[in-house]
């Protein structure tokens, strides 16, 4: 097993993942019944060492409803073979944290428009409207 990147300083070790296979629905005909294709990786996001405590507290707080006891759990049952529903688990994973120990946007700085770009905007609409009612028939 090997660790899951999810940005270029932060990586989830090995070590800190579960894996549980279970037989999938889905795809795969005949063989759905016979192998254990579906991946369940669940990762205790509450006591990861992987994690600042900044990016913890951040991650807890945004991902708060997909967590049980402060574990996420991502399923991949969309392919027929183990090892590509492992891949896609742990590419929603990375996506996940990703996207939680973002920090968040800056604020948006309030601006106005110029009294030239106004001037400018309601003289299209004079012409505008002006054009329109000359072509009304009275």
């Amino acid at each position: 097993m090997r660790e899951i990147r999810v940005t270029s300083s932060v990586a989830i070790p090995a070590s800190e993942l579960n894996w549980r296979f279970s037989r999938s629905s889905g795809p795969g005909g005949q063989s759905v019944n016979t192998a254990d294709s579906r991946a369940e990786l669940s990762w205790d996001l509450a006591s990861s060492a992987a994690l600042s405590p900044a990016q913890r507290e951040r991650a807890l707080e945004r991902l708060s409803k997909r967590l049980v006891d402060g574990v996420l759990t991502i399923a991949a049952s969309e392919f027929r073979s183990q090892l590509r529903n492992r891949e896609a688990a742990e590419t929603r994973l990375a996506a996940l944290v990703r996207d939680a120990i973002a920090p968040p946007p800056k604020k948006r700085r309030p601006t106005k428009p110029s009294r030239r770009a106004v001037e400018r905007r309601l003289d299209s609409k004079r012409r505008r409207s002006e054009l329109k009612r000359l072509r009304r028939a009275d």
